[in-house]
């Protein structure tokens, strides 16, 4: 037909297929291994390794080859960098049980609260004192809290007298973390469990 002319796709922007030519799936471990690794000469570390090896890169990925393991760096920014032979899946395999070991040994806060009103009676005192002593032991925060109802707020020297009472009986095994503060209607004090003694 006169005058067709074929269609041909115009050509991509070249910054925008560059970018997504050069884009790579995020890895789950930052470390770099074997060809990624761009230092020129390299610390080798890892079994059967002699100490204080330090190659050329191409050497260090053929004596890993080898031993049939990877080149893993683990330290880039050391000077040469540092890199371990090992097998890359056991190292990963080993960096994840370590992480869940920290997560484990990071143990979350709790905070109970106890409430008194001005004029607690010593029955009353005493129930909440064992019941802040159980959250204590247990490894738990206590807020503690005087709250004053109306006029009540005339008592506020008496509730702070009451609290300071409470941090005493149980200063064997809590240390106060904030000091009787007002706030609003409320007197609030916090303790936290003394460290063990070994």
């Amino acid at each position: 037909m006169a005058g067709f002319k074929p269609f041909t796709p115009r050509p991509q922007n070249n910054a925008q297929g560059n970018q997504n030519r050069g884009r790579r799936p995020v890895k789950e471990n930052p470390n770099r291994i074997n060809n990624e690794i761009t230092a020129p000469t390299v610390r080798v570390v890892g079994d059967n390794v002699e100490p204080n090896l330090v190659l050329p890169i191409a050497k260090a990925i053929a004596l890993a080859d080898e031993m049939e393991l990877d080149l893993v760096e683990i330290s880039p920014n050391a000077e040469p960098p540092v890199c371990r032979i090992v097998d890359y899946q056991k190292f990963l395999y080993q960096q994840k049980k370590k992480q869940k070991e920290i997560k484990a040994k990071q143990t979350k806060v709790v905070i109970k609260e106890i409430r008194f009103g001005p004029q607690t009676d010593e029955h009353d005192f005493n129930f909440k004192l064992r019941h802040a002593e159980n959250f204590i032991k247990e490894g738990a925060k206590v807020k503690a809290y005087v709250f004053f109802r109306g006029r009540s707020i005339v008592f506020k020297e008496q509730g702070e007298i009451l609290l300071l009472r409470f941090a005493t009986a149980l200063e064997e095994i809590a240390k106060v973390e904030v000091m009787p503060t007002l706030e609003g209607k409320k007197m609030n004090m916090i303790l936290a469990p003394k460290p063990k003694k070994n």
